[in-house]
């Protein structure tokens, strides 16, 4: 019995043995995967960024190319275009002016070196390099691209500003050159064709040059080489005739090198370290028990934390403002907390989808992190809100200084997967000083302050202020009246008319909406409009205002009608529908409607906004863009969206007659849509004087207080029935 008991012994430690060496090579080999496979991991990203350094030294270097064009040319501009240049350059006696103001300047000259001036049959009339006369001829010393530039300069394409720019071989080197007309500063010029004069300034790309080039765009080892030597990264730089006369390189820094030098032995000694680790959990049984622990209290964290940004959740942030509020009464120190909203995360969701919203949440909640001080914390709190706590020795400064940089950081615009997408946000900004304001008003006064930078524009920030309770309060009051005014149809439209530019004779209206508010008067649309566009009743109200200027135009069959559309309206995929079972309710002809939208909205979502405008189209309703000339308006806008019509601001009207610039600006305009066959009508008209001068520049209709301020519809049925018995009256006469 012994014997077997001895034997049976022995085998269950082997076993034991075996396994515990099994699992510990199990360990091992895993910890030796996961080595290298953290080491390749390093090695890509190591690789990765010497790419991405090797790529912006490219673009850099090209951006410093350029760079040394543009202030040839821009010095170049200054030269050419001067109304005594123009006076000497052309005149017999004006040869020591010439060399004086052009040749001699070439000495010393850090924006060029040589100015040659010549006339339309290539002639030199006076040639300087380094303040000396030039010893060679022109043709001889420059490259025959030079006479590309100079057939550029002169092209009948060439506008208000003949002048061209580009890199050219000498017998020096490799050039910037510019040609330009010599001409008044004005533009004008009183030599005829044939007998102007050009101005040519060279500036050559030296290795004093190129190496202030490195200095000044960090590009370590810049140097000028021949077209034909061969490097991994280069930036060619050609001439006109697109020969390419050499390249720029550089050194590379290789920062991922650096970097992967010196981690990995770090890497490799944690991987060592966490192996050892695992071994000793094996060994030490009492570490399961930890590990529990431990599992616990993530998990805790974990109801703390919002899972798609990884920041802390609303429930995260109380307890922190809490444990921040106890620490500032015992600390002497204040909590500050802002309260961010992006602006246009709505748009991006419904433009490309709630996986691309998805991205830019983590896009913006890890620039966020980078951005926040030391022991803050930062919380994702809703959809788009984000929220920011932290103590401070000082009172709003640090806040308004971190909203700063919020706002710089959301300025610019975000890679989000292969799209670029921009937004902004609304900052608001509370503060418990000492401690002395618990937690739920300090987030009150937060979030009453965001929805106040909201209001005020967006893209901005706002300290809470205790009158912005009252606002809110008078504010809430105004939404409640509002709503019910249009539940019950109390609102009301005036018209204001729409004139031939030719006849002054009424065409059409703009269905513009009104509210007399109970007990307070009359109330402006633009109090109320924005109001209803933040707590969503501008669809509601929108419906109402077309709906009831359409009844209303079905007793002016010769009348055409034109109505607002926010873009709240606009936005919505079912508005079509809207508009489609409002003309069929109120059984009027879609030819006789015009829908208006600013600019605002398609910038934004240029897509949907064209294919909104084609389906509103397919209706047979028009569609015009309101406010041209105001904001970004361009003719991409006109050609892309195709617009029946445009309405020129009349920021554009008021100044026509006393100011010659905005005079030429509102013609320019009105010139560039006609040539594109829309019709254009101009509103803000004041006097006889605007009326006439926008007839004869082009528009075709009209529209302001001088034919006639927004009216009732009775006061439109009175004007019509003038209009109709003076014709009669005509007719009779004749």
């Amino acid at each position: 019995m012994p014997a077997v008991l001895k034997s049976k012994s022995n085998g269950s430690g082997l076993g034991r043995h075996t396994t515990v060496t099994a699992v510990l090579f199990c360990f091992a080999v895993i910890v030796a995967v996961v080595t290298i496979m953290v080491l390749t991991a390093l090695e890509r990203v190591s690789e990765n960024a010497n790419v991405l350094d090797d790529e912006r030294s490219r673009e850099t270097t090209v951006g410093a190319v350029k760079t040394f064009e543009d202030q040839l040319a821009a010095t170049l501009d200054d030269y050419a275009a001067w109304d005594d240049a123009a006076a000497n350059v052309y005149s017999p006696a004006g040869m020591a002016w010439t060399i004086s103001n052009y040749g001699e300047m070439s000495v010393n000259s850090p924006l060029f070196d040589m100015a040659i001036v010549i006339d339309d049959e290539k002639k030199t009339i006076m040639a300087y390099q380094d303040g000396q006369p030039m010893p060679k001829p022109v043709g001889d010393f420059f490259a025959p691209s030079l006479w590309l530039l100079l057939d550029k300069a002169r092209a009948p394409d060439a506008g208000d500003k003949p002048e061209a720019t580009g890199f050219v071989r000498t017998q020096k080197g490799i050039a910037a050159v510019g040609v330009a007309l010599v001409r008044e500063k004005s533009g004008g010029l009183t030599v005829p064709a044939g007998q102007h004069r050009y101005l040519i300034f060279a500036r050559h790309l030296d290795d004093a040059k190129v190496e202030a080039l490195g200095d000044t765009y960090v590009l370590h080892g810049l140097r000028l080489v021949p077209a034909e030597f061969s490097s991994a990264y280069s930036v060619e730089i050609a001439d006109p005739a697109r020969t390419v006369l050499g390249k720029l390189i550089w050194v590379s820094r290789s920062p991922g090198d650096i970097g992967y030098a010196q981690v990995r032995p770090m890497v490799i000694q944690a991987l060592g370290l966490v192996g050892l680790f695992f071994v000793v959990l094996l060994i030490i049984g009492w570490m399961a028990g930890r590990r529990l622990k431990a599992e616990e209290i993530t998990a805790r964290e974990e109801a703390l934390r919002d899972r798609l940004s990884g920041l802390s959740n609303r429930d995260g942030l109380g307890l922190a403002v809490d444990r921040f509020v106890a620490q500032a009464q015992q600390t002497k120190q204040n909590v500050l907390l802002l309260y961010l909203d992006l602006d246009g995360f709505k748009e991006v969701n419904d433009s490309y989808g709630h996986g691309t919203g998805d991205q830019l949440i983590r896009a913006v909640a890890a620039g966020l992190d980078v951005l926040i001080p030391e022991g803050a914390v930062l919380a994702r709190i809703g959809g788009d809100e984000f929220a920011i706590a932290f103590l401070s020795e000082a009172e709003h400064a640090a806040a308004l200084q971190l909203a700063e940089q919020i706002l710089d950081f959301l300025a610019e615009p975000l890679e989000v997967g292969r799209r670029i997408v921009v937004v902004g946000a609304s900052i608001g900004i509370a503060m418990s000083a000492l401690g002395s304001i618990a937690r739920e008003e300090l987030v009150r006064r937060a979030d009453l302050a965001m929805y106040k930078a909201k209001e005020a524009g967006r893209a901005r920030m706002t300290l809470y202020d205790p009158a912005m309770d009252t606002d809110r309060e008078t504010r809430n009051a105004l939404e409640l009246d509002l709503r019910m005014a249009i539940e019950n149809g109390d609102l009301t439209l005036a018209y204001q008319p729409l004139v031939d530019a030719a006849t002054h004779e009424m065409h059409g209206v703009e269905a513009l909406v009104r509210w007399n508010r109970p007990g307070h008067g009359p109330v402006s649309p633009e109090i109320f409009i924005p109001i209803a566009e933040t707590s969503g009743l501008i669809e509601s109200l929108g419906l109402f205002v077309l709906r009831k200027a359409c009844e209303t135009a079905k007793q002016w069959p010769e009348l055409k009608i034109s109505v607002n559309v926010s873009p709240g309206q606009f936005r919505n995929p079912a508005f079509t529908d809207y508009v489609r079972y409002v003309l069929k309710q109120t059984e009027l002809e879609a030819s006789r409607i015009t829908l208006e939208i600013t600019e605002g909205y398609m910038i934004q979502n240029p897509q949907r906004t064209r294919q909104s405008i084609e389906r509103l189209k397919s209706l047979g309703v028009k569609v015009a863009l309101d406010d041209f000339g105001s904001g970004f308006s361009s003719i991409g806008y006109l050609r892309q969206f195709g617009f029946d019509r445009i309405k020129i601001d009349r920021s554009l009207v008021t100044d026509i007659i006393g100011n010659s610039r905005q005079r030429e600006m509102l013609q320019a305009t009105v010139a560039l849509a006609r040539a594109l066959d829309i019709p254009v009508t101009a509103e803000g008209i004041e006097t006889e004087e605007q009326a006439v001068a926008l007839r004869l520049f082009g528009c075709d209709s009209l529209q302001g207080y001088f034919f006639g301020k927004p009216m009732s519809a009775d006061h439109i049925n009175d004007l019509l029935q003038e209009r109709r018995e003076a014709r009669v009256l005509r007719r009779i006469a004749g």
